[in-house]
């Protein structure tokens, strides 16, 4: 075979979601002019985030949920095939198989195939009564059970359960939020932060239960929800919000190392040179040898995408900028940038009118700025994105100080 890097022609791109789009897309904008073969089991790429929140609420239809719009692919030149999935991958040979028999050539393959939901692993936890979202089967599914008067068990109170939780009870169902934690997503806000948004659910009228679940049991056309308190609950419908699974099954068949998604160089390279992997399926190696999380936010599958796309080519992709993420839960939008878990201190800017409220949490490492969480945070959030990325210094007091304009201290 020919370099994978310098001299691709055909190159296949393995999964429809947002990291592959944007890799498809991407290989065009820097010039690539050989073949491009999109593929996706499912009818057509679109965005999940909706799903928990726009889809679930009747705002959005399927039409709006679409990644880009079809003339797009024929605009790009790039081939879509959807309906038929992924079945082997031979980068010896240069052949991605699928279902239906088709044989690809592939000088280059790239594996976007993301994550999974995770099934809760107790008894009961695949009756039908028991949902997963992460898919528009798996929110059109829960939506029909969400009408005025339904019992929903949120299981898990990350993004997704939140989500859900709010959007449930804003359709008229009666909630229920499930999680061993007290606070949950202390990781991604910071402690403080985490304390206020959990509270808001049992003030929205969501019954919380600091549990996990040992078992759920058939009762009737419902389910009895068993907490290790043991606690029984009774809910028509249950959303098991648990995490994911990466999928990595076809990059196991063809020998790729594997480690709690597909392991992926600076490059984003796989074990083997003819295959990259980016999104929430690979997971970074250091040059050290040192395993990252994957990064499983929406942005970063963009992002993502678009690096692994400059790399085949053999080019530099565009620096890397801190991390970012949004949820959205009772009218409330949370934003995060950088790292709340990174060695510093903890500063809290409180809500002008409300000094209980945390409005702004910062984590600050001497005069660096390394992570910050905010709550309806606005322009702000750009702001303490630019002073990470800038490295720019800052003072824990200003940072504290509600009347301080975060987008003066951006300038420098």
């Amino acid at each position: 075979m020919t370099d994978p890097v310098s001299t691709p022609e055909r190159i296949v791109v393995v999964g429809g979601g947002l990291a592959g789009v944007s890799a498809a897309g991407e290989l065009r904008t820097r010039g690539f002019d050989g073949e491009i073969t999109l593929v996706d089991g499912g009818p057509a790429p679109y965005d999940r985030p909706p799903l928990s929140k726009a889809f679930m609420f009747g705002t959005a239809d399927e039409s709006d949920l679409a990644l880009a719009k079809p003339d797009w692919y024929a605009a790009q030149r790039i081939t879509l095939r959807t309906g038929a999935a992924v079945t082997a991958l031979k980068p010896d040979d240069g052949i991605v198989e699928l279902a239906d028999g088709t044989r690809l050539d592939a000088d280059v393959t790239i594996l976007t195939t993301g994550a999974g939901a995770r099934p809760l692993p107790v008894p009961g936890g695949d009756l039908p009564q028991v949902h997963l979202l992460r898919t528009i089967d798996d929110a059109r599914a829960l939506k029909a059970r969400l009408v005025p008067g339904a019992r929903l068990i949120v299981i898990g109170a990350g993004l997704i359960g939140a989500e859900t939780a709010s959007a449930a009870l804003q359709l008229g169902a009666t909630v229920t939020l499930v999680d061993p934690l007290d606070p949950p997503i202390v990781p991604a806000v910071g402690p403080e932060m985490a304390r206020y948004l959990h509270d808001q659910h049992t003030e929205h009228g969501i019954a919380v239960y600091t549990a996990g679940v040992s078992e759920i049991r058939p009762t009737g056309e419902s389910v009895t929800v068993v907490l290790t308190t043991g606690e029984e609950l009774l809910a028509d419908a249950v959303l098991v919000g648990v995490g994911s699974i990466p999928s990595t099954e076809l990059a196991e068949a063809a020998g790729l190392d594997v480690d709690g998604g597909v392991l992926v160089d600076e490059h984003f390279r796989t074990s083997h040179p003819a295959v990259f992997a980016a999104g929430d399926v690979a997971r970074r190696r250091a040059a050290d040898g040192t395993l990252h999380r994957r990064e499983e936010h929406w942005e970063a599958a963009q992002l993502n995408g678009r690096a692994v796309a400059a790399r085949v080519l053999g080019q530099e992709p565009d620096p890397e900028c801190a991390g970012w993420f949004w949820s959205d839960r009772h009218g409330i939008h949370v934003q995060g940038v950088g790292s709340m878990t990174a060695e510093g201190e903890t500063v809290i800017r409180p809500h002008p009118d409300d000094a209980t409220r945390p409005q702004m949490v910062f984590r600050v490492r001497g005069d660096t700025l390394v992570g910050a969480a905010f709550i309806d945070g606005g322009p702000a959030v750009r702001a303490a994105r630019i002073i990470i990325d800038r490295a720019l210094p800052v003072d824990p007091a200003a940072l504290a100080d509600p009347s301080v304009n975060l987008r003066k201290l951006a300038k420098g």
